[in-house]
């Protein structure tokens, strides 16, 4: 199966394009299954005028309805749609505690969507401080995902033993996202775990044995931008290394 399963539209600040836009930019690219997961900030809290304003008491007062728009806007898209491509309806968590108003309001219910993607899990200044499991709980999806992490070196960092963790990870429905971005968003550079694991034969059995499952996010922000070729051609070496993607088996 060929998928993208981390994408953003005008939904998040950062993003600029139609859902309609990005859902049409993937069926031209013989994207399989699609996944929109804006940023749970810019979606929640609307508009941008919203998110840089002085912190205030009221500032996530419409968070869980504007959540459930962008979820219904989605829905309908993946009607629409249905015959061309399979379309999922994601979000992404920010963990940062210095970007301004990013940060999931405590209790904020998740549930709903069919994937969460967390950012930032191995950064310094994450909410997290670089628990992964106790985090992912809080948002109660069937699926939770890593995003833009070399999971490796964060598994080191923590002193876990790699085959143990992604066993965890596999137990508690938490896949390690694949990023291939390539674009102007993102200074076009590519992620040097992602490279590394297509040649590093240890990382690859232990993922193999741990029964952990991956996915694909090309992380578009401009449709202009966009290059299916590229998810393509990474989801079929995955493939031929016999690794197992999120979703195949379990469409939502």
């Amino acid at each position: 199966m060929i998928q993208d399963l981390h994408s953003h539209t005008y939904y998040s600040f950062c993003g600029k394009d139609k859902p309609e836009e990005i859902i049409e930019a993937a069926i031209k690219g013989g994207i399989e299954l699609f996944g929109i997961s804006d940023h749970a900030h810019g979606v929640g809290q609307g508009r941008i005028e919203v998110y840089t304003a002085a912190k205030t008491e009221n500032r996530f007062n419409d968070y869980g309805k504007t959540l459930i728009r962008y979820f219904d806007h989605i829905g309908a898209l993946k009607e629409k749609y249905a015959d061309k491509i399979t379309v999922l309806r994601g979000i992404e968590i920010n963990t940062q505690k210095t970007l301004h108003n990013a940060t999931l309001p405590e209790g904020e219910d998740m549930s709903i969507f069919d994937y969460c993607l967390i950012e930032n899990l191995d950064w310094e200044d994450s909410v997290t401080e670089g628990e992964l499991f106790g985090f992912a709980k809080r948002f109660r999806c069937a699926y939770k995902g890593v995003a833009h992490t070399d999971m490796f070196a964060h598994i080191e960092k923590m002193g876990e033993k790699p085959l143990d963790y992604f066993k965890r990870m596999a137990d508690e429905n938490i896949f390690w996202e694949m990023n291939v971005s390539y674009d102007s968003i993102h200074n076009y550079r590519e992620h040097e775990y992602v490279k590394r694991f297509l040649s590093d034969e240890y990382q690859q059995e232990i993922v193999r044995n741990s029964g952990v499952l991956l996915s694909v996010g090309f992380d578009g922000h401009r449709v202009e931008d966009y290059l299916p070729d590229r998810v393509t051609w990474f989801c079929n070496e995955l493939k031929k290394l016999g690794m197992n993607l999120v979703f195949e088996k379990d469409i939502i």
